[in-house]
């Protein structure tokens, strides 16, 4: 990958560029005009775009860049905020002051719905493996504006750890979080999810082992939550109750402890 401005550029934003490209350690190329795939083209890489407001990572084999937006998270708050329930709030029963562990941060949609409802005196970590979505996704969280105070100061809340979940796992002390989630890519891919297809390169397969199960139980204080296709053999493997949705392609599982 290399790391460029966009095409509209200024000083202010080509140092904002050479600080990204820093602390990633990549190369960073002048744009000087220059079109998008004519930089996959020269370079053979992606391209991570620095611009005034967001950073996006334009894949050589995709159609549309990488970004941190709060995805499904915006209305998914409001809908929280006028007292409507959430699928994932019933299988994870957070509540107020709670501390919530996300192992796979992804682009931390059920983090910050978590950071709005734990509150300033709760606790939201997130864990991403990927040392580029990882950083994509903390200035994300940093800097979006959604138009909604309480949700821009949770997502300011939300820690993001870039490391193996297993690995953070290993290193936190025994009942450490209230609730520990997962949310793996699914074995079987949903059609409807056409949102993510950007993040799909980006994302660690590493496959959910009894070893991290195991951990999670041994971190988790009052249960452990997988979210996963309604077809997973993940649920029966790991002894998952599963919330069934009928007409849902994912389920949530629980193990309460």
């Amino acid at each position: 990958m290399i790391c460029t401005t966009s095409l509209r550029t200024s000083q202010q934003i080509n140092e904002k560029a050479k600080k990204v490209s820093s602390d990633l350690q990549l190369p960073f190329v002048s744009r000087n005009h220059r079109p998008l795939p004519t930089l996959h083209k020269e370079y053979n890489s992606d391209v991570l775009v620095v611009s005034s407001n967001r950073l996006e990572v334009y894949q050589m084999d995709k159609k549309d860049p990488l970004f941190f937006h709060p995805n499904s998270a915006m209305f998914r708050v409001k809908r929280f905020l006028r007292g409507e329930m959430d699928p994932f709030l019933l299988a994870t029963k957070l509540t107020e002051n709670m501390s919530f562990l996300d192992c796979t941060l992804g682009l931390a949609s059920d983090s910050i719905v978590s950071s709005v409802v734990v509150g300033k005196n709760g606790k939201v970590v997130g864990v991403e493996g990927n040392t580029y979505l990882a950083y994509l996704i903390k200035q994300g969280l940093c800097n979006w504006k959604s138009g909604l105070s309480l949700m821009d100061e949770a997502m300011q809340r939300i820690e993001v750890i870039q490391m193996n979940n297993l690995d953070y796992l290993i290193r936190e002390k025994t009942n450490s979080f209230d609730v520990v989630y997962f949310d793996p890519m699914f074995e079987s891919k949903i059609s409807e999810s056409d949102g993510i297809n950007p993040l799909r390169s980006y994302a660690l397969y590493n496959p959910l082992d009894l070893e991290t199960i195991e951990e999670a139980k041994r971190v988790a204080k009052r249960r452990v939550i997988l979210k996963d296709h309604w077809k997973s053999t993940r649920f029966k493997l790991f002894n998952f109750h599963v919330y069934k949705r009928p007409t849902s392609q994912f389920h949530y599982g629980s193990i309460e402890l």
